[in-house]
């Protein structure tokens, strides 16, 4: 018995290792367990409005940590056909045009690099031997053959690239000159993996817009400072690196949609974002990435004026807090933060969760810590605005100076307290 046992623990090993191998020859060492980490994510939440045509896409993807390979996630969640990618590559970029600053490097799926992605699913790729830092930028090239609707993110607070309808296969060109054509989403590749077996977890910013980034590219009037990578996670991701010793470094995914709400309940949720709640795409856009040791939740501020009250949000907190315990995920929760359009209700429902996160220090022992951005927000003069320093010009959302403080205000030893091993 103990040597079938053996035998069986002997392939499990190698069959991991098999799986997980990378195409390099230099490294070709088994990796260690917990070595791989989502350190990128743009969680889908629909379909483009105009589909691709035997064509390419470059997306550009900025990385929180870097690792000594990578794998990427392509999703068609969405489609109602299937998705053919005839060819994927992976590449350093500057992050400034299409164009990439090495050798593009082919990504396979399962050994092969053709891959059919059936409506509704998704594909992880096998690793690619690129080795990369945090912070880098890494153009994700995809071609599309066939006549698809792409599965995207609305608001990539960034541009990404395609060659025209019929252009065919331009994955492995460094050059950018058949990228001709812009969008401000991203397509079809929605998680970038790392490996770096130092790393000690993921940390997923997951929530509405503020979380997705609207704001991020504001500075202020008569001010052209670029926006690309400056929502408050990306700050976030910045701090962790420079702040954490070596032996406590995170990656940091961004999983904000705009729009939503964390309850399914709520009757003036809009058409678009229906379904989109925290509890529902909580497998796909969390727990589905690798290494995720806390999330950094950011919920409430569109459940008031889409009609919920404090009842239906703490349901909700309590059914996706409860989830992400149960997977040995950390919580870390900020109370609902200033609106100027909220009524006399809705304070007094902000107070009521204001109240329950609060409590503690964490939410009554169903969360394991509070993220005072609501503090950090709230104008001192009108506890209703956000301060004007901070504001877009819309009252609800933070600028990039905004940003900057939340990510400021987080404690990075709280957060290291999120560490597996």
């Amino acid at each position: 018995m103990a040597a079938v046992l053996a035998l069986a623990l002997a392939s499990t090993v190698l069959a991991a290792s098999a799986a997980t191998a990378p195409a390099d020859a230099a490294s070709r060492r088994p990796p260690k367990p917990h070595a791989w980490f989502t350190s990128w994510a743009a969680s889908q939440q629909g379909l483009a409005p105009t589909p691709l045509r035997d064509q390419s896409v470059r997306m550009i993807t900025h990385l929180s940590q870097g690792g000594d390979a990578l794998r990427i996630r392509v999703q068609n969640t969405f489609g109602r056909t299937p998705l053919t990618v005839d060819a994927a590559t992976v590449a350093p970029s500057s992050g400034e045009d299409a164009a990439t600053t090495g050798r593009p490097r082919p990504v396979t799926f399962d050994g092969r690099r053709r891959v059919v992605v059936p409506a509704g699913g998704e594909v992880w790729s096998d690793p690619a031997a690129l080795r990369t830092a945090a912070q880098d930028d890494v153009a994700v090239s995809l071609s599309v053959t066939g006549t698809v609707l792409p599965g995207r993110h609305e608001s990539a607070f960034r541009t990404n690239y395609l060659t025209p309808s019929g252009a065919g296969d331009h994955t492995a060109d460094a050059s950018g000159t058949a990228f001709t054509e812009t969008t401000g989403s991203t397509y079809l590749v929605s998680a970038v993996d790392v490996r770096n077996p130092r790393l000690r977890g993921s940390l997923v910013a997951y929530g509405s817009s503020v979380v997705d980034g609207t704001g991020s590219t504001n500075c202020g009037p008569n001010c052209s400072r670029p926006g690309a990578n400056l929502r408050w996670a990306d700050d976030l991701a910045r701090r962790i690196t420079s702040e954490l010793p070596a032996t406590r470094q995170f990656a940091v995914a961004n999983a904000g949609i705009g729009g939503t709400t964390s309850a399914a309940t709520c009757p003036g949720i809009g058409a678009p974002v229906r379904g989109l709640d925290a509890a529902a795409r909580l497998e796909r856009d969390v727990l589905a990435l690798h290494g995720v040791t806390g999330v950094l939740y950011y919920y409430g501020t569109n459940d008031l004026p889409a009609g919920c009250d404090a009842a239906q949000i703490l349901a909700s907190y309590h059914e996706v807090f409860a989830r992400l315990r149960a997977a040995g995920i950390k919580v870390y929760v900020t109370p609902i933060t200033p609106r100027p359009g909220y009524t006399d209700q809705h304070n007094r429902d902000r107070h009521t969760v204001g109240m329950f996160v609060s409590k503690w220090n964490d939410c009554a022992g169903t969360c394991d810590g509070v993220l005072p951005f609501d503090r950090v927000l709230a104008d001192p003069v009108r506890p209703n605005s956000i301060n004007p320093s901070y504001d877009t010009g819309d009252g609800v959302h933070a600028n990039i100076a905004g940003q900057q403080a939340l990510a400021d205000i987080v404690s990075l030893p709280m957060l290291a307290a999120s560490a597996r091993r």
